[in-house]
């Protein structure tokens, strides 16, 4: 497999990655929460925004590869 072929097979890799994070990012994220540490559950959802918008541009890079 040549890197043409290799770059859309790890997007969708990078991709399914992070989503597998997300949830368990939001459980510690209500963990946190219920520990009193509102200012911790923020950063955390604060990170989930980013991992989402992430895989935004990931999702974009992918159809521009298909497109090609």
């Amino acid at each position: 497999m040549d890197d043409r072929e290799k770059l859309p097979v790890i997007i969708r890799h990078w991709i399914g990655h992070n989503e597998g994070h997300i949830e368990e990012y939001r459980q510690w994220a209500e963990r946190a929460d219920a520990l009193g540490f509102a200012g911790v559950k923020a950063r955390i959802a604060e990170a989930v925004k980013e991992i989402i918008q992430s895989n935004n541009l990931l999702k974009e890079a992918l159809k521009e590869l298909q497109a090609l």
